[in-house]
């Protein structure tokens, strides 16, 4: 067993508790990150004449020799060692001999491990924003080719009024835009460097945290050692951020699911996203969005679960803290596999517009129009409300749509239709009339897609 704080005790850790203790296991994700940490902290160490020149050269070129053998998985993780920082020192030592014994001067693994942890959310902030910024842009296309594919919009899963396909995505565009706003808003808070914290109290060298920082791609250094190794808010803000995530990939998916029912055949996935049944050969069966919809629950999970373990820590750093690893990398990989995924599957699902279109006329979703119909010909809004309610009773005795009714029969039940209320109340006309910002009218719509272009192309510009 590798350790590199035995003086203090008169005999090893008991096995048990060593493995119980450890963290290689799963903190090894690390290792890039403890590295690229470990090589801004040397290179301050010299630059404040802590370390010679040379052994800070020296250092760096074993710890460069470290993480490219890693990389070429020429050097194995090995279980002797507890946690990644043990790794990468020993293997260091091993390679420079006492000169390795000096990067951990000024530092301890409390601050180290919180560098560690807020680089790496840093880096997976960047990689769930990319695979958002693709999803956008494949929702952006729906919207483009779909400003005229007409389907119910639903209030209480009951048809309400008729709206288009671009529209319905359009909503979801806005849930992502959000997300990667909330992205955005976490990397602006979690930003400043803890390094040269120390275990809690900071150090008696004579450190330069600010430049640490700069070497790290940081805003600035943290103003208080006790909060830096004692913060996981950071961490809790990005779990809190992928579990929204998941909650708007999974709304989607429930849709999904229902549009490719036998009832609603709204759209057909395609065959590369779905599976058959082992009994029943006609099944189609949509199982990457059930898949994304149960794993939401797993991300849920990582939050509850660190939420529960930082609520009763005592400042500064506790060994409690170490939870705030395995289910959270199991979060993040697990919203990035999802996001992936979910977007293979929309890019590839094909609409059925004609019967999407058939489900909004046959779902009553032009009542509204026929009621403001009335309104326009001066019958005071209740009782055109009362007077369509009427219709609509007729059509479904009759088992008929709105549009399929007689202009008789209207008029048997007010005399001020006429003819044109077919014109009214048509797809076309319900849909397309609807030009106010953000309805489902074309021209509202144009308008949206403009402004989801210009937001999209700023984002490469950044």
């Amino acid at each position: 067993m590798a350790q590199l704080w035995g003086g203090r005790f008169t005999k090893e850790t008991d096995q048990l508790v060593y493995n119980f203790n450890a963290s290689l296991g799963f903190d090894k994700k690390l290792y890039k990150q403890d590295i690229q940490g470990s090589m801004a902290h040397v290179k301050m160490l010299a630059k404040q004449g802590i370390l010679t020149e040379q052994e800070k050269d020296e250092i760096l070129k074993g710890l460069t020799e470290i993480l490219q053998d890693i990389e070429e998985k020429k050097l194995e993780f090995s279980p002797e060692y507890e946690d990644i920082h043990s790794f990468v020192e020993a293997n260091l030592i091993k390679r420079t001999g006492d000169v390795g014994k000096k990067l951990h001067t000024g530092r301890s693994r409390n601050d180290q491990v919180a560098l560690d942890m807020k680089l790496y959310v840093r880096d997976e902030i960047q990689e769930t924003d990319m695979l958002l910024k693709e999803l956008l842009e494949t929702l952006l296309k729906l919207m483009e080719d779909n400003l005229h594919t007409y389907m119910p919009g639903f209030t209480h899963l009951q048809k309400a009024q008729p709206i288009t396909a671009a529209h319905h995505f359009g909503a979801y565009f806005e849930m992502f835009k959000r997300d990667r706003s909330r992205l955005a808003d976490t990397k602006k808070r979690l930003n400043y460097c803890p390094l040269g914290s120390g275990a809690l109290a900071g150090t008696t060298y004579p450190l330069d945290r600010e430049y640490t920082a700069e070497l790290l791609g940081f805003d600035g250094a943290t103003l208080n050692s006790m909060d830096s190794v004692a913060d996981r808010d950071y961490l809790i803000e990005y779990l809190s951020d992928l579990s929204v995530i998941m909650m708007h990939l999974s709304r989607f998916c429930e849709e999904i699911i229902l549009w490719n029912s036998n009832e609603y055949q709204f759209i057909e996935i395609d065959d590369g996203y779905s599976t058959g049944s082992s009994i029943m050969p006609q099944k189609k069966n949509p199982d990457i969005a059930e898949l994304v919809r149960g794993k939401t629950g797993r991300v849920y999970g990582a939050l509850m679960s660190l939420l529960t373990t930082m609520k009763g820590i005592p400042l500064a750093y506790n060994k409690d803290m170490q939870e705030d690893k395995e289910l959270a990398f199991d979060a993040m990989d697990t919203v990035k596999g999802c996001i992936a995924l979910f977007n293979g599957m929309l890019e590839t699902m094909e609409l059925k517009k004609e019967n999407m279109e058939k489900s909004a006329k046959n779902g009553f979703t032009n009542a509204t129009d026929a009621a403001d119909y009335l309104v326009k010909k001066g019958v005071p809004f209740r009782d055109a409300h009362s007077i369509v309610g009427e219709l609509v009773l007729f059509c479904v005795k009759n088992q008929i749509s709105l549009d399929e009714m007689p202009l008789e029969e209207y008029q048997k039940i007010s005399p001020v239709f006429e003819q044109d209320i077919y014109e009214a109340i048509s797809m076309k006309t319900c849909v397309e009339t609807r030009n106010t910002i953000g309805a489902p009218g074309p021209e509202a719509m144009k308008k949206v897609l403009e402004i989801q272009k210009k937001y999209l192309e700023d984002c490469e510009k950044h």
